[in-house]
């Protein structure tokens, strides 16, 4: 499928709930149009009673009919497309406001490979740029469409009605303009095109500047960045001034052909008059009438080249919002198995995984987690410890092997059973916009405020929050200085104490607090710990001592698994590491 054809069904998907209101406008439209190409030929009887009267041929009645109707006709389509705009403003808002709202829904749905292959400012592009130019063209250039389309085609047979021999004079140079018009749109669908998604690469490198403000600071590296930044927007400045060159070069030409359309019209209705084959009266009102078509005949072309530019934009942003919708969802498992809590446990079975095809991650990991049992996996940088974790949430689906949560394949569990079931705290802990309150208890909308106190007191950050101005109401977000990166991983640890999992993952929550919040946050995790079935993904194997197993992972495979002191004992590679670690602690 084309890509146009690709953002025109995207359209119709939208507008099809409100064919009523488009009807309507056609109505309106069709009305306005009939009034506009009728009103020019009132023009020329006044004209030509205007001659007779002045030679004395006839009086005034017929002048003043005619002037009448003409302004009869013109107020009449003037009427007609005020409130056909009216109506276009209300379900063009309608219609953009469904393509947010199922677009933010599609991205709740969409796997998480997604998410880690674009970046923010990309898909964020898609809510402003993208649905904005959308918009833009709905309230404008779909209007027009209609509008000077339905102008265009009643121009067209009017003219033939009231003179066959002007009306192909008038419409003698529309080959000429077709062909221009192809050459011209197709070299500015191009660039258009590519405007957008340089706009989205420049939208990504922005987002991605500023979230790492403070290390580009640190490293001195502004000028780098703004350099970086230049980059981006030439390209983007590039492809936009090449875009509206092409479109907007459509707009001059069309008033010069115009132009010289009238220049012809005039002439030829000069020769019919000199010729003796109309009279001078009639002449004269057929030119007046005439040089009216022609600019009727021709305000839909200059109209529509003169939007082309923002129609291309809206069906380049359709095409980039009908690719999105295209992507699969995450697999709902509409029929799957729910489990209520964990009656055995946790298996990894010959487990093999990669983010790419070819490159594989995990070579074989079997590992099984009992029901009550801790287990810690622990290696270095790129083993697959988070991998794991990515897998055992279904934020991923393992590539051969299976994992199985109390004998039932992942697959086959209901996402709603699997995620009620498993909580998570991250190694980066995020905050909501909202109070204190809100964001503890954000897995548990309808938990008391006596719940969220009680797992903030077993968090260990109930004196902090109740050192706050407001309290539990303090009002905070992700960007919230007020909270420090320790401070919002307790926040998160309580979030989960509150949700109270069966099953317990954390990724590495102690690695980037000091050690003081990191004995609060360790303290914290053995109670929501004790008695609970969990996977501990740790960097400081200090955190991990009383783990009831450990594993350790190398290169995508478990080379070692047992206890700490098992382990010690045995003196291989979780022995170099911990040694390694206590040297410099």
């Amino acid at each position: 499928m084309s890509d146009t054809k690709k953002a025109l069904k995207y359209f119709v998907k939208y507008l099809r709930p409100y064919w009523k209101g488009i009807i309507v406008i056609i109505i309106l439209s069709l009305i306005s149009s009939v009034a506009a190409v009728i009103a020019p030929t009132y023009l020329g009887r006044t004209v030509t009673s205007l001659t007779n009267f002045v030679n004395g041929k006839g009086g005034m009645n017929s002048f003043y009919n005619a002037l009448w109707a003409m302004l009869a006709f013109f107020t009449l389509s003037m009427v007609s497309i005020f409130i056909a705009w009216m109506v276009m403003s209300k379900f063009n808002a309608d219609a953009t406001n469904d393509m947010r709202e199922n677009l933010f829904s599609k991205f709740q749905r969409m796997l998480v490979r997604y998410f880690d292959t674009h970046q923010d400012g990309k898909l964020l592009s898609l809510f402003t740029s993208d649905l904005d130019n959308i918009f833009n063209a709905m309230n404008n250039a779909i209007f027009e469409i209609i509008s000077q389309g339905i102008r265009f085609i009643g121009t067209i047979i009017i003219m033939y009605v009231v003179d066959a021999r002007l009306a192909t004079a008038t419409i003698a140079t529309t080959p000429v303009i077709l062909i221009i018009c192809v050459i011209l749109m197709k070299k500015a669908r191009i660039y258009i095109d590519k405007q957008q998604d340089e706009i989205s690469d420049l939208n990504g490198y922005i987002t991605e500047q500023i979230n790492g403000e403070k290390v580009i600071i640190t490293n001195g590296l502004r000028e780098e960045s703004v350099e970086g930044f230049r980059t981006y927007n030439n390209k983007v400045r590039s492809a936009m001034f090449k875009g509206q060159f092409y479109s907007g070069i459509l707009l001059p030409l069309m008033n010069g052909l115009n132009l010289l359309n009238l220049a012809i019209v005039i002439a030829v209705g000069a020769w019919l008059i000199m010729s003796g084959q109309v009279s001078q009266a009639v002449g004269l009102g057929l030119i007046v009438t005439f040089v009216e078509y022609s600019q009727t005949y021709f305000e839909p072309l200059t109209q529509i080249s003169s939007i082309y530019s923002m129609i291309q934009l809206a069906l380049t942003g359709g095409r980039r919002l009908a690719d999105v919708e295209a992507q699969p969802d995450e697999d709902a498992v509409v029929n799957g198995k729910t489990i209520t809590g964990l009656k055995n446990g946790l298996k990894l079975e010959d487990v093999h995984f990669g983010y790419t095809k070819d490159k594989e991650i995990l070579h074989g990991v079997s590992v099984d987690v009992n029901k009550g049992q801790s287990v810690a996996v622990v290696g270095p940088t790129g083993s697959g410890k988070t991998t794991i974790m990515n897998l055992v949430n279904r934020f991923y689906d393992v590539d051969s092997g299976r994992i199985t949560y109390d004998g039932i394949d992942i697959r086959d569990i209901q996402l709603k059973s699997l995620r009620d079931n498993v909580g998570i705290v991250l190694q980066d802990s995020i905050l909501f916009t909202g109070s204190v309150a809100d964001n503890i208890r954000y897995g548990k909308p309808n938990a008391s405020m006596e719940e969220v106190i009680s797992a903030a007191k077993q968090a260990n950050i109930h004196d902090f929050i109740e050192s706050l101005p407001d309290g539990y109401d303090t009002q905070v977000s992700d960007s919230s200085s007020a909270f420090s990166t320790g401070q919002k991983q307790l926040m998160s640890i309580a979030r989960t104490i509150l949700t109270n999992p069966p099953f317990l993952i954390l990724d590495e929550a102690t690695s980037n607090v000091d050690t003081v919040t990191e004995e609060k946050i360790q303290m914290a995790m053995d109670r929501v710990i004790a008695g609970r079935t969990s996977f501990v993904i740790a960097h400081r194997l200090k955190t991990i001592l009383n783990s009831d197993k450990i594993l350790v992972l190398k290169d995508g495979q478990v080379i070692e698994e047992g206890s700490h002191k098992q382990l010690l004992k045995e003196k291989g590679f979780y022995y170099k590491l911990y040694t390694d670690q206590t040297v410099f602690e």
